[in-house]
């Protein structure tokens, strides 16, 4: 499976992926709904139970809201009812196999709201999402985890810090993006970054388009730029995951890795909205390596708890369960 990994640069087979989904959604819902109460008690008496509902209580902001006759403030009229959430033309992404395993453990009549893709608005009403922004009230966004296939990879990286080049590399794409364009009219060329977009645009020199390089290419080097995206930073798990040091400025959305939580200077390099301090971070970093590798070994042990494949079942069907719950559903 390693190699396959290699070949297809390190991302998830889709093929594969595809028939696993497919086989779990040949299986009747009624078979997981019957199970949900025994897979929720079960949880509670986990020994990493606190740190569970820690998790879920960080996804789920929301607070139960009724009107004074007793009735939900949630608004269900006209809204999706789980039993329409099936595969088909109009729902057959990624995104709809990320919902649909965790929302055929619950009963078929309840209503949900939900924005697909890279979001970065508060929803008018509480909506389960990829991606939420940091700042404000973003109590409605309810965050599962969403397009995995695409942003939660994770490397095993053969090469210590010390054995890769003093450089930084920027590999992204840029189209729609100005901040990352702004980046590389700063930076190609450079000798502290090797930078190249990864496909030609409209408007830009076509030097700055440099030949697609796999991610374990990536890991020459001992800084990986991880500057957001349309909402943030894909590459952000698989860096963390490596001996290289992710470099970015401080995050303005998160998604289910959480990135509400990561510590400058500890969990990643931060540098400075403007990349104006670029040079100097880069400069200190690869001469202190005792502190970079503890950047590593700290950025490790960020990514672990998201290995638990079991753990995070239990976290998704809490978070389910608790947007339910909080809307006055359940």
């Amino acid at each position: 499976m390693r190699i396959l990994n290699r070949l297809f640069h390190n991302k998830p087979i889709k093929l594969f992926w595809y028939f696993r989904c497919f086989i779990g959604y040949a299986l009747p819902a009624s078979f997981f709904r019957r199970r949900l109460p025994r897979v929720l008690a079960r949880a509670r008496k986990r020994p990493d139970w606190p740190y569970i509902c820690q998790r879920v209580d960080y996804y789920n902001k929301l607070e139960q809201a009724r009107l004074p006759e007793g009735k939900p403030a949630f608004p269900v009229e006209g809204l999706p009812v789980l039993r329409d959430h099936r595969y088909g033309k109009k729902c057959k992404s990624t995104y709809f196999f990320d919902t649909y395993r965790y929302t055929r453990w619950f009963p078929a009549c309840l209503h949900w709201a939900y924005e697909f893709g890279d979001i970065t608005h508060v929803p008018a009403v509480p909506s389960i999402v990829k991606s939420r922004p940091l700042q404000g009230d973003n109590r409605n966004s309810v965050i599962m985890k969403l397009d995995s296939l695409r942003h939660f990879v994770f490397l095993k990286d053969d090469k210590a810090f010390k054995d890769k080049q003093d450089r930084a590399i920027f590999r992204l794409e840029v189209r729609g993006r100005p901040h990352r364009v702004d980046f590389v009219r700063k930076y190609f060329g450079s000798e502290i970054c090797d930078t190249g977009i990864s496909s030609p645009v409209e408007g830009l020199p076509l030097e700055w388009v440099k030949p697609h390089i796999s991610m374990y290419r990536h890991l020459d080097y001992k800084f990986v730029m991880a500057l957001e995206g349309y909402d943030v930073a894909t590459n952000l798990k698989w860096v963390m995951s490596s001996n290289s040091l992710a470099v970015m400025p401080r995050p303005k959305y998160e998604t289910w890795f959480m990135e509400g939580t990561l510590v400058p200077d500890y969990h990643y390099v931060e540098i400075k909205d403007d990349y104006s301090d670029l040079a100097e971070k880069l400069a200190y970093y690869a001469a202190h390596q005792q502190e970079s590798e503890a950047i590593v070994a700290h950025a490790h042990e960020y990514v672990r708890q998201f290995l638990d494949k079991k753990r995070e079942k239990i976290i998704s069907l809490l978070v389910l369960e608790k947007y339910f719950r909080q809307t006055g559903q359940i």
